[in-house]
């Protein structure tokens, strides 16, 4: 996960504390970083050294000693020079403890060792509290904790970024298509941020004031050839992103400005008055959700997913397409259990402040997918609840899977086919008898098909 979120740079050094036989370690060397570990059984003899990034993957969770699991963490830390990775296992299900030996604030398993089941946000919490920091929640279990604050909140507001495109290029005005190869990097810049570079942010800076005395002049250019309409939406877009990541920073100490990345401050500065007016901003959208009505009415006029009179489906690719304020109710979520890296669907109750992530693992090779596992958010109490459906006798599956992706899906030609023949048919008339494995087989029996 640290390396799809592009932790890892060209002489980034890496350390595993509590390595186990070193997997990891391997891993990240097969990558091409510096990278070493320890571990107090496997091997003892290796010297801790400092790292840029240090992972203590699934170790705190097997120390049965309070204090020597609160060393494992500190001594962990004190290596860190950039992002502490921390991982440990999270009690999504009750079952899981059934038939176990209670131990301490653990249990003992099946192979006769001690393992301690955290709930999200204690883990969260211990993390916190231990190291005196404010770590940032990625997937169910995990945490990132970054020894700078500025890099934190520069990596908290990369996480609300919405994913555009750059505008069409819908004229041949002769001076862009003379100089199209140069204006190329600020219309990726701009389409980037929302605004124009302020000097020393954009490298070809320097190339372009020489060829057109400003780069103000350089993207008037970039407007005689595409429409300035859609780089006004890309701006408006990225108020709302920036929006959105303020919102949350509610949750815990929200950075002074100084606190802020030079990005994230250039951004505040071009696309608002203050800081001051987009904290205001920023809080006035998150109080607004507060009004379920409005949750509800977000979801009954979204142009994406699949809605039901109390709910509303979207795949997880369409997350960042959504209006700011659904984006900002999952953020509510995320924001304390973290993005759930395998989810395929998120579902959003419109009638309960309730959010679920689905896991549907063949959702693109089969034409009625079975949902493998869901788990369930309550935002009034962050409590957490999961359900595994493997083996369940009469799984629930899904239809319309066009509805939920949006049409650049790379299979969604092929799913709103499958749509439009099953309504033809008159099999998708009744969703509630088909909503189940079961019903679905007995729909299909009963047309011949």
């Amino acid at each position: 996960m640290a390396l799809e979120a592009s932790l890892f740079t060209e002489d980034t050094t890496f350390f595993d504390y509590g390595c186990g036989y070193g997997g990891d370690i391997k891993h990240i060397a097969q990558k091409g970083y510096s990278s070493a570990g320890w571990d107090l059984y496997y091997l003892p003899e290796t010297t801790c050294t400092a790292a840029d990034i240090v992972n203590l993957g699934y170790v705190i969770n097997v120390i049965e000693s309070l204090a020597e699991r609160r060393e494992a963490l500190i001594k962990a830390w004190e290596l860190t020079q950039q992002v502490l990775i921390v991982s440990a296992l999270v009690l999504i299900d009750d079952r899981k403890a059934e038939g176990k030996l209670a131990y301490g604030d653990g249990v003992i398993t099946a192979r006769n060792t001690f393992q301690k089941y955290y709930e999200q946000e204690e883990l969260e919490c211990y993390i916190d509290q231990v190291l005196q920091v404010d770590s940032i929640p990625i997937d169910l279990g995990i945490l990132f904790v970054f020894r700078d604050e500025i890099q934190a909140q520069k990596f908290r507001a990369s996480r609300f970024k919405t994913r555009l495109s750059i505008p069409m290029i819908s004229s041949k005005h002769k001076r862009f298509a003379d100089y199209q190869e140069k204006l190329i990097p600020l219309m990726n810049f701009v389409s980037d941020r929302g605004r124009l570079p302020v000097r020393g942010e954009l490298t070809e800076e320097g190339d372009l004031i020489a060829e057109f005395g400003s780069i103000r002049r350089a993207f008037q250019v970039i407007l005689q050839a595409t429409n300035l309409q859609e780089w006004e939406q890309i701006t408006d877009k990225r108020c709302q992103d920036l929006l959105v990541y303020l919102a949350l920073t509610k949750f815990g100490d929200r950075p002074k400005f100084s606190q802020l990345a030079a990005v994230v401050k250039n951004n505040i500065k071009a696309l608002f008055d203050s800081y001051t007016q987009a904290c205001t901003l920023a809080d006035l959208m998150l109080f607004s959700l507060g009004d379920s009505q409005v949750i509800r009415q977000c979801c009954q006029n979204s142009c994406i997913g699949d809605k039901s009179s109390n709910s509303l489906l979207v795949h997880v690719s369409t997350m960042t397409k959504l209006e700011a304020l659904l984006r900002l109710y999952e953020g509510c979520a995320s924001r304390t259990i973290g993005r759930l890296d395998e989810a395929t669907i998120v579902k959003f109750n419109t009638k309960l402040p309730i959010i679920s992530y689905l896991f549907d693992p063949d959702f693109d090779q089969e034409a009625h997918p079975v949902l493998h596992t869901s788990m369930q958010i309550d935002l009034r109490d962050l409590k957490v609840s999961y359900q595994d459906y493997t083996n369940e006798y009469n799984p629930p599956i899904l239809h319309r899977k066009n509805a939920l992706v949006t049409p650049d899906y790379p299979h969604y030609e092929k799913f709103a086919k499958l749509t439009r023949q099953e309504e033809d048919r008159g099999l998708l008339n009744d969703l509630k008898k088909i909503k189940n494995q079961l019903g679905w087989l007995k729909c299909l029996e009963e047309n011949g098909v």
